[in-house]
């Protein structure tokens, strides 16, 4: 017996081990603690099927949802000069920028695209809060001008997800100055009577909501999504009262008159072709593509044309 499990069985064991499971299969929800399968979640736009709760997602995946079938191409953003500052508090700001680089695979925390959706052509910018917060750094100011120039020259309304937890501390008064740039840069689109729709998504503060984030046409939200320029305790304490429940919370704004919708992620896609058809002038989206009647008649189907 001692030949069989000292040699023979851990032989066997070697053969035919376990294979290890890969760590970023499940994700937990931070809301109700579920855990969720990572595709299933991704299929679900990266919501709780439980809960319904919002979980963070990133530039590139929700364009993916939103243009028809997926399919965007990259506007050029011009690179703003790095580390103007030379910065440096626990690392270097390159070193902080590298590192954010490599765990979203994204240049910086915007990325601005145009496309089609629902066959309106738009134009489109996304923040992406893993990138150091999201923060609003000169190129982020540069991507928005990027993207309102664009959409001018196009003739086309500008679409902006915003998430950010403020302006990049490394840049100093450079990233509080893209407040007045991306205002400008609003500024144009009014200017030209195109449409500019602001979508909030959790959380959006600090001087990105005091300049572009709260400029939209028309102010939409993601579900209980945090929106405010100061935080909650900073409030209290220099009003020395207690703030009333969920306040700074998408819904509370809403009620507010801070928000026109708080729309599902799932319900976004159509909402916003909606709005923008509308404010553009043009007849409600075809929901489906139909095969002109030519096609209909080559392929030896009847048509009403033809039939009796």
């Amino acid at each position: 017996m001692n030949w069989i499990s000292n040699y023979v069985r851990p032989k066997i064991n070697s053969l035919f081990s376990r294979r290890e499971v890969p760590e970023n299969l499940w994700t937990k929800c931070p809301e109700c603690g579920t855990m969720l399968f990572h595709r299933e979640l991704a299929g679900n736009l990266n919501v709780c099927s439980n809960c319904e709760h919002h979980l963070a997602i990133s530039p590139r995946d929700r364009f993916k949802s939103l243009f028809d079938g997926g399919i965007f191409t990259e506007v050029k953003v011009k690179d703003p000069v790095a580390d103007p500052l030379h910065f440096r508090d626990q690392k270097k700001y390159p070193d902080r920028l590298k590192a954010a680089q490599k765990a979203t695979g994204e240049k910086e925390a915007m990325l601005v695209a145009e496309g089609e959706m629902g066959r309106t052509p738009v134009v489109m910018a996304a923040q992406d809060f893993a990138f150091m917060g999201g923060s609003m750094s000169m190129y982020v100011g540069n991507a928005i001008i990027a993207a309102a120039e664009r959409a001018v020259k196009l003739k086309r309304p500008l679409i902006l997800f915003s998430a950010a937890g403020g302006a990049r501390m490394q840049e100093g008064i450079l990233g509080l100055m893209q407040m007045p740039r991306t205002t400008v840069a609003i500024q144009m689109l009014k200017e030209a009577k195109l449409p500019y729709l602001v979508v909030l998504t959790h959380p959006t503060t600090g001087g990105v909501t005091a300049s572009y984030a709260m400029l939209g046409d028309v102010q939409i939200a993601e579900p209980n999504a945090l929106i405010g320029f100061a935080g909650a305790r900073v409030i209290e304490q220099t009003i020395r009262e207690k703030l009333p429940e969920g306040f700074q919370r998408a819904e509370y704004l809403l009620d507010h008159g801070m928000l026109d919708r708080v729309t599902h992620r799932k319900q976004m896609r159509d909402e916003l072709i909606t709005i923008l058809r509308m404010l553009m002038g043009h007849p409600p989206a075809v929901k489906g593509d139909l095969p002109p009647p030519a096609d209909l008649a080559a392929a030896g189907e009847t048509t009403p044309e033809t039939a009796g």
